[in-house]
């Protein structure tokens, strides 16, 4: 992988060439790795270029607002889908771009995150690419701006994931104990609700 001169990395994976924009493999993540080891004139600049790709990359219409996987490429994927997650999405900007990405942007991702809904069971509540993931979205929007009312509605994703937890454990007569896709994450995110805090797992420790 290495970091290219508009500011962007490409990494090469599985004989793939890709230049995310998300925390996975992607824009948001890297800088979120390197931020914390920079002088303040070295972050300032990284995070100050960051947030003009971010920008300039945003799909916005309505007061809403979403971005696609890569920065020149479509919201919509090969079936038709546009992705609204973690991994892949709004969500996944507004929690690790969170400190530097525009107010504006930041809650018109949340926003849409809100509207769209807790994912149903096919994607699960885990953090990567389901309800308790998206959900860090809305605790930053209330980290971000004081607003209780981010904070209700990132509770309220809660309380969706822990019903999907148990209807998933039922169905499968077991847990699911991974981080990222499993119990784990969404017990992780509860506690935050609980506490009123935003810190996404492991990234933001």
């Amino acid at each position: 992988m290495r970091r290219d001169s508009d500011g962007q990395w490409t990494q090469r994976l599985h004989g793939h060439a890709t230049r995310y924009l998300g925390p996975v493999h992607g824009l948001v993540g890297n800088v979120q790795a390197l931020a914390p080891l920079l002088d303040s004139k070295r972050r300032s600049a990284l995070v100050r270029r960051t947030a003009a790709i971010l920008e300039r990359a945003a799909s916005v219409e309505n007061g809403l607002a979403n971005w696609p996987p890569e920065e020149r490429g479509l919201l919509e994927n090969t079936r038709g889908e546009i992705r609204l997650q973690w991994c892949h999405g709004a969500p996944g900007i507004v929690c690790a771009a969170a400190p530097y990405l525009d107010e504006e942007l930041l809650l018109a991702g949340a926003e849409l995150t809100w509207r769209a809904g807790p994912h149903r069971d096919a994607k699960g509540a885990g953090l990567c690419h389901g309800t308790a993931g998206n959900g860090y979205a809305l605790l930053k929007a209330f980290e971000r701006t004081g607003d209780e009312r981010w904070l209700e509605r990132a509770r309220r994703f809660a309380v969706h994931a822990l019903a999907q937890v148990r209807r998933q454990r039922a169905d499968r007569g077991r847990g699911r104990y991974a981080l990222w896709t499993g119990d784990l994450g969404v017990a992780l995110y509860l506690a935050d609700c609980i506490d009123a805090r935003a810190a996404y797992p492991v990234l933001d420790a």
